[in-house]
């Protein structure tokens, strides 16, 4: 049984590495909701204006209308500015604090079909949090990889480029960037300098 076939509040999550295709797959699904003539609200956080300020972009260039919300506090501000309606999604998952997780599990229990998209993996291959507790609670998770852009494998791995050289292990979690700053790698092509 596929999530959009339910009834009732659930959490579905989109995760995986950087150009997999998990923003575009995220507007697919509200596309979905739009014609089943379902509302929908979607969040994502004021840090990344990567394509814009008040869509969620994929890299492919599709778009939809968000709301911007900061990074810390997600909770208190998703609920304040939130319409009534069935989807609520929210993008970039893996900006956020701890608290939206509290969000997105009191979304769920309040009837609202919930998804979440983010990386699942750090640069450095550790757990993006709080992706890695989103993933505890959803009821559907899917991952998505991209191609390995060194050998043409499955990629899991984002790799962040400084100057066109593998990132070194002490460098800030987040950075936000795209085919600039990161590329997709499968685990053994991924680097990182000690």
């Amino acid at each position: 049984m596929s999530p959009s076939s339910i009834s009732g509040g659930h959490i579905e999550v989109i995760t995986g590495t950087m150009f997999s295709g998990k923003t575009e797959e995220l507007i697919r699904r509200l596309e979905r909701s739009e014609i089943a003539g379902q509302d929908v609200q979607v969040f994502k956080p004021e840090i990344d204006d990567r394509y814009s300020e008040d869509t969620i972009s994929s890299h492919r260039g599709s778009e939809w209308e968000s709301e911007i919300i900061s990074t810390t506090d997600s909770h208190e501000q998703i609920m304040d500015k939130l319409e009534e309606g069935d989807v609520v999604a929210i993008d970039e998952a893996n900006f956020f604090e701890d608290d939206l997780v509290d969000a997105v599990q009191e979304l769920a229990n309040n009837g609202f079909r919930v998804i979440v998209v983010g990386l699942d993996q750090t640069y450095r291959g550790e757990t993006f949090e709080p992706m890695g507790k989103l993933m505890a609670v959803a009821e559907y998770v899917e991952k998505f990889q991209a191609i390995c852009e060194i050998c043409g494998e499955p990629a899991t791995r984002p790799q962040r480029l400084i100057d066109g050289e593998p990132a070194s292990v002490d460098e800030p979690t987040v950075v936000v960037g795209a085919d600039e700053k990161y590329q997709a790698r499968c685990r053994e092509c991924h680097e990182l300098k000690e």
